[in-house]
Parts: structure tokens; sequence; C-alpha cells
């Protein structure tokens, strides 16, 4: 079976080429697989889930959706792709005018013609899925707690029914309880949905509870010019005793660890 998505030589740099993030990225992604891009500050995990949908544009190289290359389409084509990803963002992104249930329903309206008593069903549909109660749909982002934002945030990047999701640090800034929550969510998402997941993380749990497949890059000001940004490829249990001690310094949390 043909990838869903495949990185080909894959580079990115900003400030005129000088502040370099990617360097010669090749990945393949199953569909329906749950990948975990794990990695410290500043080794590029957000810059490549923004390739992937397009939200950025790769300096060399190309991201392909289905076999079809999207690094150089229009912007208008590039919306009729997106509407099949759903993208949770790190701090949820809703619109501070709108109600809960605007907020969910916005990209039915958008890019559907359904009827206001169909999106209603589906608008309420999801928050119940991920846990809200109905009482939050008149509700505008500033009356939610965090966590509520974040499923809010889930429930819109599911509306139209996407092929892939992509989660840019979901637990970012909740407890410990309410990371268990949305890893939960991410879980359920993937195994009752028809969904390949790409989750951005630098928490070892998410990775535990979610990943199929786990994928640790790395700074490169911090390799040399001929190493591999990817220092691993595997299973999550597999890390603690990989042969590379940043791979296991990481997994561990061990800043005194020797490298």
């Amino acid at each position: 079976m043909d990838p869903i998505l495949e990185i080909n030589d894959l580079s990115v740099s900003f400030g005129d080429g000088l502040q370099h993030v990617l360097r010669d990225i090749n990945l393949q992604i199953e569909a329906g697989c749950s990948l975990v891009l794990l990695g410290e500050s500043g080794c590029g995990k957000t810059v490549l889930l923004k390739n992937l949908i397009g939200l950025l544009r790769p300096t060399v190289g190309e991201v392909c959706f289905q076999g079809q290359s999207i690094s150089n389409l229009s912007e208008e084509a590039l919306t009729e792709i997106r509407t099949r990803y759903g993208f949770v963002f790190q701090q949820a992104a809703l619109f501070d005018s709108m109600t809960t249930f605007r907020n969910i329903a916005f990209p039915l309206i958008q890019h559907t013609k359904k009827s206001s008593e169909e999106i209603r069903e589906i608008v309420m549909n999801l928050i119940n899925e991920v846990g809200l109660p109905e009482s939050v749909c008149n509700k505008k982002p500033a009356e939610l707690s965090g966590g509520m934002r974040k499923r809010v945030g889930f429930a819109r990047a599911l509306v139209l029914e996407p092929e892939i999701v992509l989660y840019d640090e979901p637990t970012t800034g909740l407890d410990p309880i309410m990371t268990d929550v949305i890893n939960e969510l991410m879980l359920k998402v993937a195994t009752t949905r028809d969904v390949t997941s790409i989750i951005v993380t630098h928490e070892m749990r998410t990775a535990k509870k979610n990943a199929d497949r786990v994928l640790m890059l790395y700074p490169l000001p911090k390799l040399d010019d001929e190493e591999s940004q990817i220092l691993f490829d595997g299973q999550e249990e597999e890390m603690i005793d990989y042969h590379d001690p940043r791979v296991r310094q990481f997994v561990l949390g061990d800043s005194k660890l020797v490298v």
C-alpha cells in the first residue's frame, strides 16, 4: 500500500537561508498509523508538521499527500487539500468572538453546503464525543478552562471527518490529569475513526500512550554535517535501550547523562 504522506529530501531554512531548521528529511507515513514526533525545543518538530499541511513550504524537497506533491500548489488548491486534514493547534487557536458551537461549526459553514439542522447534529455529536457538556455551546473561549478549549479544538479538527489529524503539542500547559484526558482522547480518535495521527510533543507519556511509531528529531546545530537529523525511528519501548545515548537521555530526562 502506498503511504498517505511522503516526505522527500525536505530541508527548511529561514532568514535568507542562514537559519537551517530541517535538513534532508525523508519519511513515509502509512495510512492509519499514529506517529509521534519527539525532540527537544528547536529541533524542527512543528516546522515539519506545518510543512505536512502546507502552512510552511520547504526550501528544498517536497511533501506528497496520497502521491500528489503539495509543496508547490496554489493557495486555492492547498485550501481544498486541507479540508482532508484536521489540525489541533498548541493553544487551540479558537476564534475569540465566536461561541463554542460556532467555532466547531465554522469549517462546515465554510466548506460544505449542509443545512443548519445537519450542522447542529454534527456539532452536538462531536461535543459529546470530546466529553464536553452541552452547556458550553453558547460560551466563548474566554469562559472556558484550558482543558475545555483544547477539547473544542479537537472537535473542530474532526468536524470535516479528516483523513489525517495533526496535533501540535496538544498537552502543553495542562496539569497531569488533564494531560491524561487529552492523551485518552487522542487514543480514542485513533481507534474509533479511520484516521492517520501525527502528534508533535516533548512528553514521553504522550508517546507511550499513543504511538504506533516514534520519530525523534535532533537540533541541527548539535549535529555533525553528515549526521541524520532523525536520531530514532521505531517503537517507543525500544528507546530506553537504544544505542544512541542522546535518545536515552531524552527518554530519561537526565541532563547529567553523558552523550
